[in-house]
């Protein structure tokens, strides 16, 4: 083979080299990975304030934490969206928190096929003494931001949520469940 073909092999197979490394990523600056893993890490820390003292995993206290911002019933669909969690481990969650009598269906008015999901008074009460415990913990956890930090960054994370096209209200949520 030529010496210019052989030089020009070689040197592709330097660019190309040149791209791969470039082109590694680096999980630890990956937003998607660190988001996850934040995530992950701030839902476990909460989670201890509600698996040892009452027995809720996490997608238990997701569907209490739910049906207990709301006035009014809603479907497990409901739950699910705003959530972001699959619909059958929303399902069974809704079955175990209702074994344990903490939730409740109720016949939608407007179509008696469907049930809607509430908390029962024991889960309003589990959920009146989570809440304390749980903000005391979220503000624990945000510690390490000052006043004007916590509110660059719910602004921030309010910013990547719209552009994801997430629900960010209960009212943004009520409107989608209307359809």
């Amino acid at each position: 083979m030529p010496k210019a073909v052989l030089s020009e092999i070689g040197s592709g197979s330097r660019e190309e080299a040149a791209v791969k490394k470039r082109s590694r990523l680096d999980l630890f600056r990956f937003v998607p990975f660190r988001l996850n893993r934040l995530a992950a890490e701030v839902s476990s820390a909460l989670s201890s304030e509600y698996q040892a003292r009452y027995g809720l995993d996490i997608p238990e206290w997701r569907v209490l934490a739910t049906l207990g911002f709301r006035n009014d019933a809603c479907s497990a669909q409901y739950i699910a969206y705003c959530t972001r969690t699959h619909k059958s481990t929303i399902s069974r969650a809704v079955t175990a928190l209702m074994d344990r009598q903490l939730v409740e269906r109720v016949e939608n008015e407007d179509d008696r096929r469907e049930y809607r999901l509430r908390l029962t008074r024991k889960g309003k009460a589990l959920y009146e003494e989570l809440i304390p415990r749980l903000l005391r913990r979220e503000q624990e956890i945000l510690s390490c931001l000052s006043a004007q930090e916590r509110r660059d960054f719910a602004m921030l994370l309010g910013k990547i949520e719209k552009s994801l096209d997430l629900v960010q209200t209960s009212r943004e949520a009520d409107a989608k469940e209307a359809y």
